[in-house]
């Protein structure tokens, strides 16, 4: 099987794993104070500190989680329910991860939000001018660092500046971006000393060869946050619970590892990518979304004109490549790219699309195999879609 779905979930690192065990093997619960206890303290306050190297934040500001879409609730839920929260409205970019766009949705529901959307660019990036006009009086931002279905990068660093002077706290999701392009809270944070700007960042352990099931939310020593889950007040108070010493530990080598290779792989992944669009292209009615060079180096996703994406998948799939159509799943019933709709296409073309995303296990000769596979694959998904219907057919 090649894999070409690293956006999904990306391999899990030997060293990762390794980390894993080692720290499994360590007796005692992080928050007790007897000497097992501390051990473990030790262990997890350590992967703490490396992670914390990383992402270019204090180590107090790390709350582990389960994975990226509890910090994205997290980040958005806790700024929103926050002490010193003011105002109605979230600025809300359009084609954001649903982790965010379905939390958003249950505040507008449950708790009154006002949600303001910001529309994309053509090629799928947030307008910095667009979003600085939305922030008046807004009680909160959040925005993609990268977008996680078209790849296209965001000037991280100007959307947080414009929150800054508006004194607007922003919350970032950077699972599609941490370890591929570079992610640094210290940079991106505007003014550390006023009321807003970049406050959280929300990251996950498996999109860079971490364990599933790990992420984090960086949060601004300088803010307070209404916590989610309640009752032994580890983490500032931010997240209680027992802490995942051995999901923190392989987290922090499997971050470590991919910042240390994030330059290099950024290059030969760019060119695989290259080389892959201008043979996908080749072909007539195919065409790349999103920015053509400022993008997640791995990234290509590529619209087929009346070819279905999940017939696609599924021809890839039977050839031995796992590819994604990148579109959200609901009960197993795929539905339409919001995010393809967000960059003015239509509904049909929306449901045309494949997210193809490469990582530190694909070669060459991976992406030699999707090139010979797809003309014949985009042939079939063709002549299916254009073929007649028998009735009863599904």
């Amino acid at each position: 099987m090649i894999y070409l779905d690293h956006a999904a979930t990306s391999p899990l690192r030997a060293e990762a794993r390794e980390a894993w065990i080692a720290a499994a093997e360590t007796t005692g619960n992080a928050s007790s104070i007897h000497g097992s206890g501390q051990a473990a303290r030790r262990v997890l306050e350590d992967a703490r500190e490396r992670l914390a190297g990383v992402l270019g934040c204090d180590p107090i500001e790390i709350v582990f989680t389960s994975g990226g879409t509890e910090a994205v609730n997290l980040g958005v839920t806790g700024l929103w329910r926050a002490p010193a929260a003011r105002g109605q409205a979230i600025v809300l970019p359009d084609g954001e991860h649903h982790a965010t766009l379905d939390t958003v949705a249950g505040l507008a529901e449950s708790e009154g939000a006002e949600v303001r959307p910001v529309g994309l660019d053509r090629r799928g990036r947030i307008p910095v001018d667009a979003f600085e006009a939305s922030l008046g009086e807004a009680r909160l931002a959040t925005a993609l660092a990268a977008n996680n279905e078209v790849g296209t990068v965001n000037d991280v660093a100007a959307l947080a500046a414009a929150a800054a002077a508006a004194a607007v706290p922003l919350h970032v999701d950077a699972v599609a971006a941490f370890g591929h392009v570079p992610v640094d809270f210290a940079d991106w944070r505007g003014d550390p000393a006023g009321r807003g700007g970049l406050v959280a960042m929300s990251v996950s352990a498996h999109k860079v060869g971490g364990p599933t099931g790990v992420g984090a939310l960086v949060v601004s020593r300088r803010v307070v946050l209404a916590p989610l889950i309640r009752g032994g007040g580890q983490q500032r108070g931010l997240r209680a619970g027992t802490q995942d010493v051995a999901g923190a530990a392989a987290f922090a080598v499997a971050a470590e590892l991919a910042e240390r290779e994030r330059a290099q792989e950024a290059v030969r992944l760019a060119a695989l990518r290259r080389r892959l669009v201008t043979s996908a292209t080749s072909i007539p009615g195919v065409e790349l979304l999103g920015d053509p060079e400022e993008r997640i180096p791995g990234n290509a996703h590529l619209l087929f004109a009346g070819a279905r994406g999940e017939s696609l998948l599924f021809l890839l799939d039977m050839a031995g490549i796992s590819v994604s159509t990148g579109s959200a799943c609901q009960a197993g019933v795929p539905e339409p790219s919001h995010v393809v709709r967000a960059l003015g296409r239509s509904e049909e073309e929306a449901r045309q699309v494949l997210r193809i995303s490469l990582g530190r296990t694909t070669t060459e000769a991976d992406v030699a195999a999707l090139a010979a596979a797809l003309p014949d694959a985009v042939a079939r998904a063709r002549g299916s879609a254009s073929g007649p219907r028998s009735a009863g057919h599904s």
